[in-house]
């Protein structure tokens, strides 16, 4: 039987992994609407921003009223702050849209070599059935059944693990972030006691960071997402990856008084506790799924030793 089980475990192995990539595939589609649709709108606002700027550096009437009223400078510097802002923000989106189609070339380039497994994997269990049953031995055929139990659970503790590796990526970068607004955070209330052009740098600096790795955190929530595209999880769970990009939103966007920057980093320090509780819950979720996989294969192989030993030979 060894060469029929030996193929039995590669092709299951096999039928796992498409079905994980199937899953992952459908995931991705839908970020992928979602992701048009929001670079579709960034780039109409980035278009309106800069047509802003271009007004006011040209020869319209909204030019001459600021330049008039002495206020061209002061709405000329927030136009191009908008502007920038947005460019940043339809960039970013940009880059992950690619991200996803990259992903999802990938995968389908993976499910073609699996196409003819699941009929592969039923061609040659039919044959081992056949041929233990020939045997006589009710023993051998509740060996089959317990073998095959136990390669699905190998299967999917590897997944499982998968899932947990992706998750605990974010958690970790989730927890940089919160560091970077801390730091901001502290400058800022230095700032606002007089801390002067070395705290607002520092400030800003933080910012940065912070700005940075919310970028690395929607690349890795989406990863995670599409990783969960096949586990079913009991519990009321999902990666908010638009309410994310809000945290972006708070960071992208231009700030002009020190109050308000204070604001976005307290709503950023929220949002991310947030984003961070929801990844723990389903990473507790994860470990118990692995934890109970791996509690049925300890009983199934000391139920398989016990079956072989009895056997009369």
């Amino acid at each position: 039987m060894t060469g029929y089980d030996e193929q039995l475990r590669d092709l299951q192995a096999r039928c796992i992994r498409k079905k994980k990539l199937e899953a992952a595939v459908a995931e991705l589609r839908v970020q992928r609407d979602d992701y048009t649709a929001r670079a579709r709108e960034l780039e109409r606002v980035s278009r309106e921003e800069q047509a802003d700027v271009d007004r006011l550096e040209g020869r319209s009437l909204s030019a001459f009223f600021y330049s008039v009223t002495g206020k061209m400078d002061e709405k000329l510097t927030k136009e191009k702050q908008e502007a920038y802002a947005a460019r940043v923000k339809y960039g970013a989106v940009a880059a992950e849209l690619a991200g996803i189609e990259e992903d999802l070339r990938r995968y389908r380039s993976e499910l073609e070599g699996l196409r003819d497994c699941e009929d592969r994997y039923a061609s040659v269990l039919g044959e081992k059935t056949q041929a233990v049953k020939a045997s006589g031995g009710a023993a051998a055929e509740e060996v089959l059944r317990l073998e095959e139990r136990l390669a699905y659970l190998d299967n999917q503790k590897r997944e499982l693990e998968e899932a947990c590796t992706a998750g605990e990526a974010a958690l970790s970068t989730t927890d940089q972030i919160a560091d970077s607004l801390d730091s901001a955070e502290g400058w800022g209330t230095w700032d606002l006691l007089g801390g002067g052009l070395i705290s607002d740098l520092a400030k800003h600096g933080h910012l940065d960071d912070a700005q940075a790795l919310v970028e690395l955190l929607q690349t890795q929530l989406r990863r995670f997402k599409t990783e969960l595209a096949d586990v079913t999880i009991q519990a009321d769970f999902q990666i908010g990856i638009d309410g994310f990009l809000r945290v972006a939103d708070y960071l992208f966007d231009g700030i002009f008084a020190d109050w308000a920057v204070l604001d976005r980093i307290h709503q950023s320090q929220d949002q991310v506790q947030d984003t961070r509780a929801q990844i723990c819950r389903v990473l507790d979720c994860l470990r118990s799924l692995m934890a109970e996989a791996a509690a049925e294969q300890s009983a199934l192989r000391a139920k398989l030793e016990q079956l072989v030993a009895n056997v009369p030979m």
